[in-house]
């Protein structure tokens, strides 16, 4: 079946199975791959994409279920070609990743969680990302750049590489 959906801004128009996952949708027909497929029954948390701003598992949705909605994968996070958003950027600066498996996930957790909540408490910001999986990091650098991000988009805080 055809359907359109509207993913990182573009208007896309798809050939998929009814039973096509929005995950197999996003990798193997239009070619994001930054969405992982880890467990596939939406324990992991790998596959977290944005729908209408929200952090959804995208194995456990069909692709039709997301026609009408805005769906954001980590490809459309940044401000531009080249560019970082503040949360990959704090990332980066933090070392908040390591295998880089889980990353897109934790980056895409954050961004719903800032937009609704540009002040969290660490509590807050660990419950946030509960839902997704990290097997080497131990969280503690994620927690640190989610909460510099914060900082940062507050303008509480600028890059150590920024110019005055």
């Amino acid at each position: 079946m055809r359907i359109k959906l509207d993913i990182n801004g573009l208007k896309r128009e798809v050939e998929v199975e009814p039973r096509t996952t929005l995950l197999d949708c996003l990798r193997d027909t239009l070619g994001l791959t930054g969405a992982h497929a880890g467990c596939e029954h939406g324990v992991c948390g790998a596959c977290t994409v944005l729908f209408d701003g929200v952090a959804v598992r995208s194995c456990l949705m069909f692709a039709v279920q997301a026609q009408g909605s805005a769906i954001t994968t980590i490809e459309g996070v940044t401000p531009g070609p080249g560019e970082l958003s503040p949360v990959q950027d704090a990332f980066c600066e933090t070392h908040g990743m390591q295998c880089g498996f889980c990353t897109p996930a934790m980056i895409l957790t954050a961004h719903a969680l800032l937009a609704n909540n540009p002040n969290p408490t660490r509590a807050e910001i660990v419950e946030a990302i509960s839902g997704n999986i990290c097997r080497c990091t131990g969280y503690a650098q994620i927690v640190e750049a989610i909460a510099l991000a914060a900082e940062r988009m507050r303008g509480a805080n600028r890059p150590k590489d920024a110019h005055p």
